[in-house]
């Protein structure tokens, strides 16, 4: 079944209805029933993580909701007018604008935290990954939810890191200094966010320095090996493909690091 967004809804009535918003004597016929059975029902398909309204407005997106259900079932026995609710902007309009406040993307309410980091922004752009690669291994998206938990491993790990330098500078690059020759065939540069950092880099300087757990380490280094699957020539060149297997490694990897990092 199609996801559906807010942002579509808004397109939806704006398109049935234009210019709706500033009509205050807007009073629809029988003629409009297809019109607001589709509405209600879209609405109804709205994730609920993407309904993020203050308790008046989706007290008012649900009465509005209800009113126009009412007024289809009136519809079905008589030919009347929909005059809308008393004191209220028309239902058609109170969906309008409440479903306009929302986002097309939100984290899952079960997404991990990350409260540990304060950058609001990107603690919930990481958790939308997080969320999306869990909505993609619940749909078989084995390639999504691989690359999405991926990349959330890598952003959770170079944040900690940054974090390292921040509170014991030079830690890092010591690291690094042990791991050359050893985990790590060259130096990958001062720059955490530099060209010469992936991964591999990430994950093994926050092995070296107890950041992650061991069995955390292992979990992450298979992920590695999952989202190289992305480039099409070493998937080609070994056979393998992205599977239930590999999205489930690196969602578990996730959970693993996020645990690791929480204090």
């Amino acid at each position: 079944m199609p996801r559906v967004v807010p942002s579509q809804v808004v397109a939806l009535i704006e398109q049935l209805f234009r210019g709706v918003q500033n009509q205050r004597d807007f009073q629809p016929t029988k003629g409009f029933s297809n019109h607001f059975a589709a509405i209600v029902e879209l609405v109804d398909r709205i994730p609920d993580d993407l309904l993020r309204l203050d308790v008046e407005d989706f007290s008012h997106l649900r009465i509005s909701v209800a009113a126009i259900r009412n007024q289809i079932e009136d519809w079905r026995i008589r030919d009347s007018t929909f005059h809308g609710i008393g004191g209220l902007p028309h239902p058609v309009e109170l969906i309008r604008s409440c479903l306009a406040k929302c986002p097309d993307e939100a984290p899952g309410a079960d997404t991990v935290g990350l409260t540990f980091i304060q950058d609001t922004d990107l603690r919930e752009s990481i958790r939308l990954d997080i969320s999306a690669a869990n909505s993609d291994l619940a749909t078989g998206e084995w390639k999504g939810a691989t690359v999405l938990a991926g990349s959330a491993v890598e952003a959770l790990l170079l944040w900690a890191l940054q974090e390292r330098e921040k509170n014991k500078s030079g830690d890092v690059r010591a690291a690094v200094g042990s791991l050359v020759g050893q985990a790590l065939n060259r130096d990958p540069g001062p720059d955490l966010e530099g060209q010469g950092w992936h991964l591999h880099e990430y994950v093994e300087a926050a092995a070296h320095l107890n950041i992650i757990k061991p069995d955390t380490a292992t979990l992450v280094r298979l992920a590695k090996g999952f989202r190289n699957l992305i480039h099409p020539g070493r998937a080609a060149r070994l056979g393998q493909k992205c599977d239930r297997a590999t999205a489930l490694g690196a969602l578990a990897a996730v959970e693993a690091v996020a645990r690791d990092l929480a204090p």
